[in-house]
């Protein structure tokens, strides 16, 4: 067996991050308020998690979607919030890919996979992965694997966390870049990872309790993932990196048995989400997905029978018919006239339409009670610009990025509305700072000196000047964890 496979059935790859073996009891909980600050020190791993989100943009296929945005962040922040020693803002981002996985990285930064939505069967379930990785990040379980290899072997910080933040990103490379950088003792890296993952299932079970949610999810969830072990021909890709032993799911579900029952209902926004996923993002066929959703139709007055109409009506504006969105969308307005999945189909049905002032109209509202919502802004952004506002869609983008300098798709839009009013100095000055994010410096510059060329304003000038030198400290930073 190679040396790569048996790393992957170790778990190494995601944790260093995520683990496999004995249970700490409550007693024996790491003394996080030190663990890892010697070879790593928070400032340092909120650098290495801004420069992971740079190579993560540039790598991997990031859904751009407001509305599942909103959602898998207000579901992590949930979960945050009942969290101890969190010392960061937590960064929650979805990733197209239809294998069940999720990883979490330095920093905050916590990548999951579109797949998750399609597998999961309530919201307990979905929220049990993200607690899970959760408490990867608030133990510094890499951080403090950092610190015991840099103990015993001579390598730097730089080249270690790159080639962790590689081996998210890119298993098969960023394998043979931990071969390398690390020259990793097996025995002493199975047994850390081991003990990491089962302390993060514990922790992560008390946050899925505690933010209202069933404590079961986590281990339904487990035996899910086992049994589709079992009758596929390939391994799903969290096995890989979650190495789930018996041990793991006995422990899981006699856990989840001495926490009170829930009984709360599933929160409409995830049966929204996971019909969202599956007509935008999982390739299914859209003609055998609405019979689908048909069938569904049959259990009135479920969440599943409102997901299901919801997914008919994406389906229908994907296809260019709008009449048949809106008599699906008419229920669903008056059922949930405040959810976020809502209004932005209504303003895509609006906008097909052309009726830009009924959009605008609803989105400005919402506007004055949720100034910094993704989707009211971009969604009201984008009605503008049809309307052929762009100069009211420029200075909604430009305040908006202000306090949202990692939003990429809030600087392409930016972009987009500059170059429709003429304003050369903001439209590649908004281009440098979403090519900043992917860590492409040189176009980054090259941007900021075409912008600075564009206008006569001295503070603008000093501005721009001063926005490159930060970019050539930022390059440094990414070579040096390339290398």
């Amino acid at each position: 067996m190679s040396i790569t496979r048996r790393l992957l059935q170790a778990g190494l790859l995601a944790g260093l991050l995520m683990t496999q073996g004995q249970v700490w009891s409550d007693n024996q909980l790491p003394d996080i308020g030190t663990a890892g600050v010697s070879a790593l020190s928070i400032d340092q791993e909120r650098l290495y998690g801004e420069a992971f989100m740079r190579f993560a943009r540039a790598s991997l296929p990031i859904v751009d979607d407001p509305v599942l945005s909103e959602y898998i962040s207000g579901l992590g922040q949930r979960l945050v919030s009942q969290a101890n020693d969190v010392r960061f803002p937590f960064t929650f981002f979805l990733v197209r890919d239809n294998s069940i996985n999720a990883a979490a990285f330095l920093g905050g930064r916590v990548k999951v996979h579109t797949g998750l939505f399609l597998y999961a069967d309530n919201e307990s379930e979905l929220a049990g992965v993200l607690a899970h990785e959760i408490s990867h990040v608030t133990q510094r379980h890499i951080a403090r694997y950092m610190e015991a290899q840099t103990r015993s072997t001579p390598m730097t910080l730089a080249g270690l966390a790159g080639s962790i933040a590689l081996a998210i990103i890119n298993p098969t490379a960023g394998m043979a870049a931990m071969q390398a950088t690390l020259g990793i003792q097996m025995q002493s890296a199975i047994n850390y990872t081991r003990d990491n993952e089962f302390e993060a299932d514990r922790i992560g079970m008390g946050l899925l309790y505690n933010a209202g949610f069933d404590p079961k999810g986590m281990g339904t969830f487990f035996e899910k993932l086992a049994a589709q072990s079992r009758y596929d021909s390939k391994v799903p890709e969290m096995l890989l990196t979650h190495p789930l032993p018996q041990t793991r799911i006995a422990e899981a579900r006699n856990r989840a048995s001495n926490y009170p029952p829930r009984t709360e209902a599933d929160n409409i926004d995830f049966y929204f989400a996971k019909s969202r996923i599956q007509v935008r993002y999982s390739k299914l066929n859209l003609d055998g997905l609405y019979t689908d959703y048909s069938k569904r139709l049959t259990q009135p007055g479920t969440q599943q029978q409102m997901a299901a109409r919801y997914g008919q009506a994406l389906i229908r504006l994907t296809q260019g018919k709008p009449d048949e969105a809106a008599s699906l969308l008419a229920e669903l307005s008056r059922r949930y006239p405040d959810d976020l999945f809502i209004l932005d189909s209504l303003t895509d049905l609006d906008v097909a339409n052309k009726h830009y002032d009924s959009a605008i109209n609803r989105l400005q509202k919402r506007l004055a009670d949720m100034p910094d919502n993704e989707v009211v802004v971009f969604n009201l952004a984008s009605a503008f610009m049809e309307a052929g506002r762009a100069g009211e869609a420029e200075q909604l983008l430009e305040r908006f990025t202000r306090t949202h300098t990692e939003n990429d798709l809030a600087w392409r839009m930016l972009a987009d509305a500059a170059q429709q009013t003429g304003n050369r100095a903001q439209l590649f000055s908004a281009r440098a700072e979403y090519f900043a994010l992917r860590s492409d410096y040189q176009k980054a510059t090259d941007d900021l000196n075409t912008a600075r060329a564009s206008t006569d304003d001295k503070m603008m000038q000093a501005r721009i000047d001063a926005r490159i030198a930060q970019l050539q400290a930022a390059k440094q930073l990414d070579d040096t964890l390339k290398r």
